[in-house]
């Protein structure tokens, strides 16, 4: 479903992606791991179009993508939740979740794909006319997810959704993430926290200073000494 092929991107005269090669496959749940600097988010970023790769080649369903604009990305099939959620705290609940179809639905399919999204997070239809800003730590999150998944997306690229909740949340979080993968979405999760990312994930990379240092099967990597090492405490 998704390939990259010796990425590189940089900001300003800093090189982040050193020809990085990656490949997630339909239906699958891939995780990709490492320390904070690694090239995760850039990696996201470069993907959805959010900054332009300065090399390789990025295939989304057999077609190039590295050259399109973010709102076209979105139209072939990939919704991207950022790190930090990046919600509009000033605009209600509804609102914000109108926001992730503005790019090709309208009336009637927003008020279904909105439906849908409120049967699957029932907090949300609670507060729907509620300030997002007003929302806990883990709410918000929620919203952001369903934001993206308002696009009915085929690929959903995540970037630390644990990031900052509470440890309960965190695990609601990660059934969230598993029953949309069970629904049939393929998702590209970045995430810090190995454990939960090992135990979701069919297979998973690991990043260190911009490379790709090793891959394999979920729970290959979780048994892995350098891994368990670096990342585990082991």
């Amino acid at each position: 479903m998704l390939r990259l092929a010796q990425v590189q991107a940089r900001y300003g005269k800093t090189e982040v992606l050193k020809k990085i090669d990656l490949e997630v496959r339909r239906g699958e749940l891939v995780t990709l791991l490492g320390a904070n600097g690694a090239g995760k988010s850039t990696t996201l970023r470069a993907i959805s179009g959010l900054i332009a790769p300065t090399g390789g080649t990025i295939e989304f369903l057999g077609r190039e993508i590295h050259r399109l604009k973010p709102r076209a990305i979105v139209k072939l099939g990939i919704a991207h939740c950022p790190e930090g959620r990046k919600i509009w705290p000033e605009m209600t609940v509804e609102e914000n979740l109108q926001m992730g179809a503005y790019s090709w639905f309208s009336g009637k399919r927003v008020r279904q794909e909105m439906d849908r999204i409120f049967d699957n997070f029932a907090v949300l239809k609670e507060r729907r006319g509620q300030l997002a800003g007003t929302l806990s730590g883990g709410e918000q999150q929620m919203l952001a997810i369903g934001r993206a998944l308002m696009a009915r997306p085929a690929l959903l690229l995540l970037d630390e959704p644990s990031l900052g909740l509470a440890p309960l949340m965190v695990e609601r979080t990660a059934a969230i993430i598993r029953e949309i993968h069970r629904g049939g979405t393929t998702v590209l999760l970045v995430e810090q926290n190995l454990h939960l990312a090992l135990r979701m994930a069919d297979r998973g990379y690991v990043m260190e200073i911009g490379r790709i240092v090793l891959t394999g099967a979920a729970g290959d990597l979780l048994g892995n000494e350098h891994v368990k090492k670096a990342y585990l405490g082991g």
